[in-house]
């Protein structure tokens, strides 16, 4: 079994890190501030997601990491090996450890190229680069080597993974450049148009984390929303319902649904009989939004299961493809 010190789920939202014989030591947001002048990071994880739309113009927010690519490089690099010596400290790893960093299905060359080098500054021995339906899968429990058809729907902050694993491949998959982070756009958006009201992006996210649902509920919850009158720039509040954010993820939920539909139409029968046995496994913290598994179970008439800590399983996957990685070095 080949060995992996650390895992890395390198996602856009929030970024996961994995230790040997530690399990998860470290899940905190995708970003980082810095000054503008001296470049200095000022903070990373949630200090800095904290200061989001309340810092100066002196000090810069930034994610660096966006639908699952960097985007800023030197930011992504520092900001990656802030949490990574943060992870260091809290198991003494002798030597330079062995990292896997999970990325998207169908990534370009250039963009595996920006992980790899981003993540070798950190002092890491070897990197190895693994999509993310993959270590989702491993990390649920699954046995991905077997010959048998595993579909797997990874929702995350600025990416949506769904692939049908067979044989310790993907045999088919796609990524969409679509996610959690997009549902909070589109909340503000909802909000903006039907009550004129302008919203921060962290009061659109505990919005959609408190209420925010993709079918309808029959006893409807609600949360206040504070923001900006757009008419006169007062503040203003408003209570926003359940049921309201159905509509405001419709666009969102028609893609990702679509291309679900999609990935299912092309696999082979064989492959969609397996599927319709085990079922759908969803991960990622856009897959705990309440109704997700009914939406996408009565979409495909295939049962859907939530895996355990899903917002972990990408990170605990990457951690554990030891045995994976030696399968296919093997078998190249």
């Amino acid at each position: 079994m080949y060995r992996i010190d650390i895992g890395i789920d390198l996602g856009s939202s929030n970024i996961g890190i994995y230790m040997r014989d530690k399990g998860i030591v470290i899940h905190q947001p995708s970003v980082l501030a810095y000054e503008k002048k001296t470049k200095k990071i000022i903070a990373v994880g949630n200090k800095a997601k904290k200061m989001m739309g309340k810092t100066t113009d002196a000090v810069i927010v930034e994610q660096p990491v966006r639908n699952g690519v960097i985007s800023e490089y030197q930011l992504a690099e520092r900001m990656i090996k802030a949490f990574v010596k943060n992870a260091i400290k809290r198991r003494r790893i002798w030597g330079r450890p062995n990292v896997c960093v999970t990325i998207p299905v169908g990534i370009t060359e250039v963009e595996r190229r920006a992980v790899e080098d981003a993540v070798v500054r950190t002092g890491a021995r070897e990197i190895f680069l693994l999509e993310s339906p993959i270590a989702a899968a491993l990390g649920t429990g699954i046995d991905i080597m077997e010959t048998r058809g595993h579909m797997i729907v990874n929702i995350g902050g600025g990416t949506t993974e769904i692939a049908i694993i067979s044989s310790g491949d993907i045999a088919f998959g796609t990524s969409l450049r679509i996610g959690g982070d997009d549902m909070d756009e589109a909340l503000t958006r909802y909000v903006r148009k039907k009550y004129n009201m302008e919203m921060g992006k962290l009061s659109a996210e505990d919005a959609k984390m408190e209420v925010g649902t993709v079918v309808t509920r029959k006893a409807d919850l609600s949360c206040e929303i504070k923001g900006k009158d757009l008419m006169n720039g007062l503040p203003v509040k408003i209570e926003l319902t359940a049921n309201e954010t159905v509509e405001a993820f419709s666009d969102v939920m028609n893609t990702i649904s679509q291309e679900i539909a999609k990935i299912i139409e092309e696999a082979t029968p064989e492959l969609v009989s397996d599927i319709s046995h085990e079922g759908i496994f969803l991960s990622g913290g856009g897959a705990m939004i309440h109704g997700m598994d009914q939406y996408l179970s009565k979409l495909t008439d295939i049962p859907c299961h939530m895996a355990e800590e899903p917002m972990n399983v990408v990170a605990n996957g990457a951690g554990l493809a030891g045995e994976y990685i030696q399968i296919s070095d093997d078998g190249k």
